[in-house]
């Protein structure tokens, strides 16, 4: 069949003209330009074969054929557009784009996607880059697992969700030279040792033997990194001992490429990780699923259960 009515974006651009009354205004509306607007009527003129508008200096006035054509088009171009906002809202409640502290991701978030697949095979799932300073200024991400405390993140929906539970994890020789010399049978032993650390928690060192009842002045770090994936690796050719998050070191601990001279000691930092989303996104239907799964699984993890659950 011959199609005989013009393309929806020459039609759109004579509608928005002919209510506003203004080719400028159209093409404000239609985030275009005046010139994209003019020459698309131009189009739909040339289409129909007569005027359908009039430009003078109180604005425009329509044919007779162009008033027909306005009065038959109006209300379909705005069911049209209210059906297609819809179905895209639709589509977008079940996507959901997250960033994500990396070593986190690789260590502990992603061994456990597959559940939340098999829970919600319905959400796609993608991830954006990483930004220490995520501010959610742009379209994405609809959410952040951000490394920090809550008062950090002011009018944000800030959940926690691990990353509070450390542990000192050092060389296995290390450790077995310094129990056989008797030098850690309290955290305290652990002064004399290279401090290795984290350049984005200096202070975990001193909130640790704080919490050990070790005075904090006695603090001396020795080398920062400034990523958790080199410090481990620091950790595993025995240049010092690192306190680091529990779940981040769960596999080198399990495979005994590092070991932990107190993993007894049930010691939790003020800083973790917390699921970040901005006010407007609290509504995000994609983003709930994700929140409930994750927080869910979280309160599972061994470490998150021994210290209470989540705060």
């Amino acid at each position: 069949m011959r199609l005989h009515s013009p393309s929806m974006s020459e039609l759109h651009a004579f509608v928005a003209a002919a209510r506003l009354g203004s080719f400028t205004q159209a093409a404000q509306t239609l985030c275009v330009t005046q010139g994209a607007i003019s020459r698309a009527i131009s189009r739909l003129e040339q289409h129909f074969g007569q005027p359908l508008m009039h430009r003078n200096a109180h604005g425009l006035t329509l044919t007779e054929l162009g008033q027909k054509l306005y009065d038959g088009a109006h209300s379909p171009l705005s069911a049209i557009e209210a059906l297609s906002a819809e179905l895209r809202a639709d589509d977008r409640r079940l996507r959901l784009t997250l960033s994500t502290v990396p070593t986190l991701a690789s260590a502990w978030l992603v061994p456990h996607l597959p559940d939340f697949h098999r829970r919600h095979p319905d959400i796609q799932l993608n991830f954006a880059a990483y930004r220490r300073s995520e501010d959610f200024s742009g379209a994405t991400p609809d959410a952040s697992i951000l490394s920090g405390t809550p008062e950090q993140w002011p009018g944000w929906q800030a959940d926690y969700v691990i990353g509070r539970e450390v542990v000192v994890i050092c060389h296995p020789d290390r450790l077995a030279a310094r129990q056989e010399q008797g030098l850690w049978s309290t955290p305290q032993g652990l002064l004399g040792e290279p401090l290795l650390y984290h350049t984005n928690g200096r202070d975990n060192w001193a909130q640790w033997f704080n919490a050990a009842g070790v005075p904090r002045h006695a603090v001396m770090l020795s080398k920062g990194f400034d990523q958790v994936s080199i410090l481990i690796r620091a950790v595993m050719a025995d240049m010092g001992v690192a306190v680091l998050q529990r779940c981040l070191v769960r596999d080198e601990l399990q495979s005994g490429r590092v070991a932990a001279p107190f993993p007894d000691l049930p010691i939790r930092l003020t800083r973790g990780y917390y699921l970040c989303a901005p006010a407007q996104r609290r509504d995000h239907y994609a983003l709930e699923c994700f929140r409930q799964w994750l927080l869910e699984t979280a309160q599972a993890d061994p470490d998150v259960r021994a210290a209470g659950g989540a705060i």
